[in-house]
């Protein structure tokens, strides 16, 4: 993909373009700035004005959005020497199942094998400590959720579960920078792109960031999305001290997703998604304005990418299972000993049965960028993406899903912060039950709205 005529960015006019997924790779790299919350919940860069408003370069090179950095393609060619697939990137191998070494698949989200090969990293000492997501202090730290470098198994076990949370990577990064040693970053898509553009800024990360972990991702939520499900669930946020986004049960299909807080006197209180005003995952509640500038649904930039596998019989199997697909020959040939030692319960599947598994998350990042992308307006920053500009051929009823899903991922911005700050959380609950049933009139054949929209615009489009 060619560069940008301007190849200087500052972090203000990122943020500005709506292109700032807040995964903190250029506060890492200046001293004086930080990451700090902004009004809606999200991670901003945040520093002297200086710096905030100063065009450079380096952040170009470093910002996963930024028009002037190397894309995924680039990237991976340089890291794999596998053929690659038009969706998936390139590939050595894919595999659906679960790990059966006991603890891995009961602690997990899904199939438990992105803790499965962290450990394994560790345990061989092909890595010293691994950089992933685990719980934190809302009341100390001021966030539910943070990266932190574990180095032993039973630190891993902490980070085994899905976290649809903003989080940053400033911290491990400045500690990666100031001790030796070798290290695994487990992020999303654009996370572990960012971790990849810094490798090629910095030769000391590139030296020791030695594996990362993709995790295939549909989009970013706001911070907003836990406060709704303390307003729906009647548990003043003050008192919340953990929240777990899907709760596991082998005895529920594993695509009902579940949300769960735990509160300051041990109590619990919990509800399904498809109750909650804002629980339909595909609508875009509290999505990050930079995930509709993104490609890259499988993380084409790891090492080795992990996703639930959405389809039939495994979506129904509530123990969880995974879709992964491998890059680096190493952990390609590490899961094949793991599957021949009965460690891992892997068979081998196709890169169409992985899409598969991902269609609508493909559909939104390819048909749905190009119509995006052809539409765009605002901002100093015009993001250049592998998919080009188009509205070709897309009939006028998916033209309004796709609109409508930037519509509610704005409003539902702004309304929430509106109901915090009066402290009426029905200005953002009732607006988002309306609205949701519109949208799914608008992806659904069934209900009035459905029949509505099928008489208006024909039958009902693909979510």
């Amino acid at each position: 993909m060619p560069p940008s005529p301007e190849p200087a960015v500052s972090p203000r006019e990122m943020v500005a373009s709506g292109l700032c997924i807040g995964c903190g790779s250029c506060a890492s790299a200046e001293p004086r700035a930080a990451m700090g919350w902004n009004r809606y919940g999200q991670l901003e860069p945040t520093g002297p004005r200086e710096w905030m408003s100063g065009r450079s370069t380096d952040l170009a090179r470093r910002c996963p959005f930024s028009p002037s950095a190397v894309d995924e393609d680039v990237i991976a060619a340089e890291r794999f020497p596998a053929p690659a697939d038009a969706r998936l990137g390139r590939l050595e191998a894919c595999y659906v199942g679960h790990a059966a070494e006991p603890g891995y698949r009961e602690n997990g989200s899904s199939g438990g094998l992105v803790s499965w090969v962290a450990a394994e990293l560790l345990r061989t000492g092909a890595v010293d400590a691994v950089a992933h997501v685990v719980p934190a202090d809302p009341h100390g730290e001021g966030r539910f959720f943070r990266f932190r470098l574990s180095r032993s198994v039973g630190e891993l076990f902490e980070g085994g579960k899905s976290r649809y949370y903003p989080v940053e990577l400033s911290a491990v990064l400045r500690e990666i920078r100031e001790t030796p040693g070798r290290y695994a970053i487990v992020g999303i898509p654009c996370f572990i792109k960012a971790v990849h553009l810094a490798r090629r800024a910095e030769p000391v990360l590139g030296t020791r960031i030695t594996h990362t972990l993709g995790l295939f991702c549909g989009h970013m939520k706001s911070a907003r999305f836990v406060e709704s499900f303390a307003w729906q669930l009647d548990a003043p946020m003050r008192r919340v001290r953990a929240v777990d986004y899907r709760i596991k049960d082998a005895g529920r299909p594993a695509n009902w997703y579940r949300a769960h807080l735990t509160l300051d006197d041990g109590s619990a209180r919990a509800e399904d998604w498809w109750h909650l005003a804002d629980g339909d995952w595909g609508a875009g509640f509290f999505q990050s304005a930079a995930c509709n500038w993104c490609d890259d649904v499988a993380a084409e930039t790891a090492d080795i990418s992990f996703g639930d596998a959405w389809v039939e019989p495994y979506s129904s199997d509530g123990r969880g299972t995974n879709v992964v697909v491998t890059r680096s020959p190493a952990l390609a040939a590490m899961l094949r000993e793991g599957i021949e030692d009965g460690r891992l319960a892997l068979e081998p599947v196709s890169a169409d049965f992985v899409a598969d598994t991902q269609a609508a998350g493909f559909r939104h990042r390819r048909e749905g960028l190009a119509y995006r992308l052809a539409r765009r307006r605002r901002g100093p920053v015009r993001p250049i993406k592998r998919v080009a500009p188009s509205r070709a051929g897309l009939p006028l009823r998916r033209r309004l899903v796709y609109r409508m899903r930037a519509a509610i991922a704005r409003w539902s911005h702004r309304l929430a912060w509106l109901a915090h700050a009066f402290d009426a959380p029905a200005i953002y609950t009732g607006w988002a039950r309306r609205v949701l049933r519109i949208y799914q009139g608008l992806t659904w054949s069934n209900g009035r709205w459905g029949a509505f929209f099928d008489r208006l615009f024909g039958s009902a489009a693909k979510s």
